[in-house]
């Protein structure tokens, strides 16, 4: 199956913030021009999408496609809890600290741990593979694209997800990546 994994234009929130779960919407002009590239590219076309539940994500897939939009928690981002909404700059070293010691099961801000997000994104992956589709447009975000690009055939979910915890992130706002899973 080939995917076409796209993450969310921009939002609108000051740099800086740590937003994961916050439903922020996508700053409108960033909106419109992630919108106007995957038109020209002939996305979605006849591709059934699929999307995060968070405004950023879900009002860019309603407006390529408003009748045919498959709406998913499974791809939402990653809960920070207390973390939510506040600046990196403002969250405690030592609970920073505390996470990067052990990037799978800390819960930063008391809320998920990267295998909380993990094993939904993978049962997301498994129910896509289930349903034989050939190709889908994911409308999602860095993390979640992070996981599905690491879970690979003979690769244990624990592996998957602390390669993509411990790998740097650099999937900019917008950008479409392809991937063939089986």
């Amino acid at each position: 199956m080939k995917l076409h994994l796209l993450r969310h234009p921009r939002p609108a929130v000051d740099h800086g913030l740590c937003y994961g779960a916050s439903d922020v919407p996508a700053d409108a002009a960033a909106l419109d021009q992630v919108l106007a590239a995957l038109l020209e590219a002939g996305l979605p076309g006849s591709l059934p999408v699929y999307t995060s539940p968070l405004r950023r994500c879900r009002d860019l897939a309603s407006a390529l496609t408003p009748a045919a939009l498959h709406v998913d928690a499974r791809l939402a981002e990653m809960d920070f809890g207390a973390w939510e909404m506040r600046s990196w700059s403002e969250i405690p070293r030592t609970d920073v600290d505390a996470w990067n010691a052990d990037l799978l099961h800390y819960r930063p801000g008391g809320a998920e741990n990267v295998m909380d997000v993990a094993r939904r994104v993978a049962a997301f992956r498994a129910a896509l593979l289930a349903a034989e589709a050939t190709e889908a447009l994911v409308i999602c975000h860095a993390g979640t694209i992070r996981l599905l690009l690491a879970m690979r055939p003979g690769l244990s979910l624990e592996q998957a997800a602390l390669d993509a915890a411990s790998t740097p992130h650099r999937i900019g706002y917008g950008e479409l990546q392809v991937l063939d899973i089986r």
